[in-house]
């Protein structure tokens, strides 16, 4: 059986079979990338389309395992221990199955990845399970489509569409303790990215004045880098040292327009005005 199912496959994908036939494919694999964190999260999976058909109750009948998709079961990989709706998963790869409800979907990410569509499924392999609300879109979607939206740098939204349905998780990633380890053991060598470790410290609101020690670090190492510039007024006006922050925000301000660089010209003047706010 499970060389008939094999054949099969190849010959559904459209890949080089017998003498080189190599035919259209009905449902198309496809693979994508999503750096989220310090690592990527990867999806593997076929995408059949409407086609005219009915599909949600029908093509894909509620209350029943579905494989999310056509053809193997969807694979995902996760570069590093996420949350997805607040419920942890460790890092490493799963097959995802979708038990669709008619306003509610169970979202499961399985251990096996060997299966076949949903043939030979268990729930004992399940490594999570996530009960989602389901969203009607505005448009139709024809094929069936696994997306990343919503970035931020720990954080997005795998969303799943077809037909007018919509599915959302929310995923999340705890890189801060990796990072500061990775900060602490990389400062201690030669080269030093100072500018990088300053910009870690502001945006997470850490400790102001070694990023300001590291951002004079970077502005030394490279005087006439404006976005370092840019970054040590950041943190002179978070220390409320509002004086300081004014005179390396026009500066920076300066050095931009001479480069024809509008945007960061733009953001050191928006530091000055603030600084000179009273």
């Amino acid at each position: 059986m499970k060389t008939i199912k094999t054949l099969l496959f190849v010959a559904l994908s459209g890949l080089t079979f017998g003498q080189g036939l190599k035919v259209p494919v009905k449902s198309p694999m496809a693979t994508i990338k999503q750096a989220v964190g310090i690592s990527d999260i990867t999806v593997e999976y076929c995408r059949p389309s409407k086609n005219g058909r009915v599909v949600f109750g029908d093509v894909v009948p509620f209350d029943e395992v579905w494989r999310t998709g056509a053809n193997a079961s969807t694979k995902v990989t996760f570069g590093e221990d996420v949350k997805i709706n607040g419920q942890a998963l460790k890092a490493g790869t799963y097959s995802l199955y979708t038990i669709p409800k008619k306003d509610e979907w169970v979202v499961i990410f399985n251990k096996n990845l060997t299966l076949w569509g949903s043939d030979g499924y268990t729930e004992s392999e399940d490594a999570a399970r996530i009960l989602v609300k389901t969203q009607k879109t505005a448009e139709l979607v024809e094929t069936f489509t696994i997306a990343f939206n919503n970035l931020k740098p720990t954080a997005a939204t795998m969303d799943l569409t077809w037909e007018n349905t919509k599915v959302s998780l929310d995923l999340s990633v705890e890189v801060d303790e990796k990072i500061m380890k990775n900060i602490e053991a990389t400062m201690s060598q030669d080269k030093r990215p100072f500018y990088q470790a300053a910009s870690y410290y502001y945006d997470n609101k850490k400790d102001m004045k070694q990023a300001l020690e590291w951002a004079n670090k970077a502005v030394e190492s490279n005087p006439k880098a404006y976005w370092t510039l840019v970054l040590k007024s950041k943190i002179q006006l978070e220390l409320n040292d509002k004086k300081g922050a004014k005179e390396t925000a026009e500066a920076a301000k300066k050095m931009a327009e001479e480069e024809k660089d509008q945007a960061y010209a733009k953001q050191a003047d928006e530091i000055i005005k603030k600084a000179s706010a009273k």
